[in-house]
């Protein structure tokens, strides 16, 4: 499969599209069930546009527990078949879909109770394993305390009396979803970011597209379309208000809040899972870092910028710490992040027992609505939300052919990675770099590695990032659809969650490098780079005591996403 670049040509000659065409299908909303519902469209022969008001996964997508799962907890609400079809879907993501995006990860769920609890839960792991199809992950397996600290050292000896090993997958969300648009767009779907609906074009009572605003030049747009999907997420009660009829549904917002911590810090081999009385704590290995989180409380505020407060965080390192043999301070954190689940309402106000199952509607002739569901069924979401906006069209249009299309990278990346080390050897870099390009671009990895033979600099590290290289910054400008230096910092690379000061050493030089790609003055460097710390500052809220540009020790510096 070859690749396409979504520099700031392609972005002009979308825009350019937008206006002169009347497409088929017209999606609004660039997170994951956006991006998958403009790629299943195309796929299918359609004619199709994409635009989202910021950037790709700048919302719930780029703020998830980065994982692909079943969910263990809903076996215990009997939501048989949510569990299924997600296992389903994580089959197909590590197998076929995005081998390089998608990977295995071992956890424990560790046993407070000799008897009822092991037989309690490895009935239920069981049933997992077993709803999971095809044998793609390791069977669980039942562990002795003393097996279980082998593998988790960090836990306290008296919180458990053994436990159950398994494996679930994890992704970069944000990359994921912005490979998700890059494929859509290569199919032909015309996609851009920083386009803002202001309004529903309509025809009588019908809709027949939407009134976009370029954000980057204020140019207006009218985008004429046959059908118009809404997949806004916990923005959608606002889009279903611009229809001026009543609302289909409505979506509750539930917070839910991450830490990030290095991984020297907890002394581990394996993830950790289990129940808390609100929610469920996961640590996660995160590269040099672990992500702890969650927690599921009702957000009644504005849907752009949800922070996490002191009591969240508080409650988090509560949890782990009952867990672990050295607590965990707030000294040990070097990010922090919000993101908001947009749950189908119902009748209660308790947000852990709202649906995760997800709804299809046609409010008004000619807009589709969907919304509810989680990340790992996005592409289940964006098939019947496609469905659902074809019916009715004169000509027959085929079914779905998603679950056989790999992601952009996916074609030939075992093959790839087989061969790293003649690759690592050709490129000069270490097997260890190329391993984590790898990851990330799968087989467009040689699109970043021509970056750095055409210019040798851009193969150093990014300064206060070193994680990264500097081609990484370029490629996310001419190849991955980034706009602005938050859009590098925070969703193409995770620079703003991983360093301990939030991007801020990072954030000149990054911004520097990008700035000849987008047609940035010196001016437009610094108030890039004003742009950020202010973000960064504001999404800490009352969570954190240091923010950047202050003199935090390197161990209080704390980061948001």
């Amino acid at each position: 499969m070859t690749s396409i670049a979504l520099g700031p040509g392609y972005r002009e000659k979308a825009l350019d599209d937008l206006g002169g065409t009347e497409f088929d299908v017209l999606v609004i909303g660039g997170g994951i069930v956006g991006a998958g519902t403009a790629l299943d469209a195309v796929s299918r022969g359609l004619s199709v546009a994409l635009v989202e008001a910021r950037d790709w996964a700048s919302g719930t997508s780029s703020r998830s527990s980065k994982l692909i799962h079943g969910g263990l907890r809903y076996l215990e609400q009997r939501d048989f078949g949510l569990v299924r079809e997600a296992l389903r879907e994580r089959g197909l993501l590590l197998s076929r879909l995005a081998p390089h995006l998608v990977r295995p990860v071992r956890f424990l769920y560790p046993l407070r109770n000799r008897i009822w609890e092991r037989a309690y839960v490895g009935a239920g792991v069981t049933l997992y394993d077993t709803m999971g199809g095809a044998r793609i992950l390791p069977w669980h397996k039942q562990l002795s305390r003393r097996a279980a600290l082998r593998e988790a050292p960090a836990l306290r000896h008296d919180a458990l009396v053994g436990a159950i090993q398994y494996y679930d997958a994890q992704v970069d969300d944000a990359r994921y979803t912005m490979m998700v648009a890059r494929t859509a767009a290569l199919y032909g779907a015309r996609v851009a970011t920083r386009t803002e609906v202001t309004g529903f074009l309509r025809e009588g009572a019908r809709v027949t597209g939407a009134a976009v605003r370029d954000l980057e030049s204020g140019r207006e747009i009218a985008v004429r379309a046959r059908r118009v999907v809404n997949t806004t997420g916990v923005w959608t009660d606002g889009a279903q208000k611009m229809t001026g009829a009543r609302a289909a549904f409505t979506v509750q917002a539930s917070k839910g809040v991450h830490i990030v911590v290095p991984r020297d810090r907890i002394p581990m081999d394996t993830g950790l899972i289990t129940r808390t009385e609100k929610s469920v704590l996961f640590v996660i290995p995160w590269g040099r870092h672990w992500i702890i989180g969650t927690t599921d409380t009702p957000w009644e505020e504005g849907p752009d910028e949800p922070v996490a407060d002191r009591a969240d965080v508080d409650y988090l390192l509560e949890q782990a710490n009952s867990w672990l043999r050295v607590p965990l301070t707030h000294d040990d954190i070097e990010g922090v992040y919000a993101g908001l689940r947009p749950l189908l309402s119902g009748d209660t106000d308790d947000t852990t027992r709202l649906s995760r199952e997800h709804t299809v509607a046609e409010p008004v002739p000619g807009l589709v609505v969907v919304a509810g569901g989680k990340f790992t069924t996005y592409r289940v979401m964006a098939e019947d939300a496609v469905d659902a906006a074809v019916r009715g069209l004169e000509e027959n249009v085929p079914a779905s052919v998603t679950a056989r299309l790999p992601i952009v990278g996916a074609e030939g990346f075992e093959v790839l990675w087989n061969d790293r080390r003649r690759l690592a050897a050709a490129s000069g870099l270490h097997v260890a770099r190329v391993e984590h390009l790898l990851r990330r671009y799968g087989t467009c990895v040689r699109e970043v590695l021509d970056l750095v033979a055409a210019d040798p600099a851009l193969g150093e590290p990014i300064p206060g990032a070193a994680d990264y290289l500097k081609a990484e910054a370029v490629y996310a400008v001419s190849h991955e659809g980034a706009l602005h230096l938050e859009d590098v910092l925070s969703r193409r690379t995770r620079i703003s969650i991983e360093e301990w000061d939030g991007g801020e050493a990072a954030a000149r030089p990054v911004a520097e490098l990008i700035a000849p790609f987008l047609g940035w003055s010196e001016d437009d460097v610094a108030a890039e780079v004003d742009r950020h710390l202010e973000r960064v500052r504001a999404e800490r809220g009352g969570a954190v005591l240091s923010v950047p540009g202050g003199r935090p020790s390197r161990r209080s510096s704390v980061s948001a996403a």
